[in-house]
């Protein structure tokens, strides 16, 4: 059941292709969310420089996110799609609300430890992300934020900082809640314990831009087990079987397949290739609409500025009714 009537912000990083676990996790369901919703969706780039990056490549990144939202459904006639840096009021909100963040909710975020942990030299907004990320949502006045769950800690972090606000000032922020969308996790075709991330290797997951070859191959490769059991060791299996009944809209295929794998009866040789037709199938109209927006740049950069104007209108007054809070008139 999806939510009605309500104001949504969501947004993704421009930090390399996405895949088939953006869009059945991601992109399938803000599609639908912008049905009955008010929903702002972002290429949140200035997220994307707290960590080491190619400036050179950051344009043509960001342009090629845009394009994938636009390829798998979303309508800039019913949603307000942007890019963040092309909205100045997100950043100077950021700073308004660091002057009620204590130091010591943000040293105890996961992501930043973990992100930390991995380089020489931590950038100030490595730590402070979390509070841009509270100023993306507050400044629509967000009401619903679809999250994974990597991202829920960074979330009640800005349901705090709205708290701290509402207390500081008076009643003025909504507390945003997360919205998990109904469908379940797509994980690694290699480390099936894990979700599929871009950042493990091209082996490990489908992206939207993979050819039908690619994908026949890289499913080809995909994790297996014998089946019968409901142990770890099986996991790769039923990660392929689970995807497949995400993909697959014939109910008897699926119940044969799924009592095939219980009685560790499932041949691969077969199943792989069903798996593997199914995907082609269901990237082939966005494959389609996205050569067809990469030919065409200029109209996806008058649909970001349109974005732009629509989202800058409600920050502004956001933004002007904030710092009049703050006496900052």
């Amino acid at each position: 059941m999806f939510p009605k009537n309500k104001v949504i912000f969501s947004g993704i990083k421009p930090t390399g292709e996405l895949h088939l676990g953006n869009y059945l996790g991601t992109l399938k369901n803000w599609a639908a969310l912008q049905e009955q919703n008010k929903c702002f969706f972002s290429v949140v780039d200035y997220h994307a420089i707290t960590v080491p990056y190619d400036p050179k490549e950051m344009p043509r990144q960001v342009l090629d996110i845009a394009i994938d939202f636009l390829a798998t459904g979303i309508n800039p006639e019913k949603s307000v799609i942007f890019v963040q840096s092309h909205v100045p009021e997100h950043t100077e909100l950021a700073w308004l609300l660091n002057t009620i963040t204590p130091v010591a909710e943000l040293e105890r975020m996961t992501q930043f430890k973990d992100k930390a942990s991995e380089q020489q030299t931590v950038g100030a907004g490595l730590l402070n992300y979390p509070v841009l990320m509270a100023a993306d949502i507050l400044i629509y006045h967000a009401e619903l934020v679809p999250v994974g769950e990597d991202q829920y800690q960074h979330l009640e972090l800005a349901r705090l900082i709205a708290r701290k606000f509402n207390n500081a000032f008076g009643e003025y922020f909504t507390e945003p809640k997360a919205y998990e969308a109904p469908v379940p996790r797509v994980m690694s075709l290699l480390e099936p314990t894990k979700k599929m991330s871009k950042s493990a290797g091209a082996g490990h997951c489908i992206f939207l831009a993979d050819e039908p070859e690619i994908i026949r191959k890289k499913i080809a490769k995909a994790v297996t087990d014998e089946g019968g059991g409901m142990g770890e060791h099986i996991s790769g299996g039923r990660n392929l079987l689970q995807l497949f009944k995400v993909l697959s809209g014939d109910k008897v295929l699926k119940q044969q397949l799924d009592d095939q794998y219980r009685a560790g009866e499932l041949k691969y040789s077969e199943f792989k290739p069903l798996l593997a037709e199914a995907i082609i199938k269901l990237l082939e109209p966005i494959q389609e609409k996205r050569k067809e927006l990469m030919s065409k740049p200029k109209e996806v950069e008058k649909i970001l500025r349109s974005g732009r104007d629509q989202a800058r209108l409600i920050a502004g007054k956001t933004l002007a009714e904030v710092k009049e809070k703050m006496g900052l008139t």
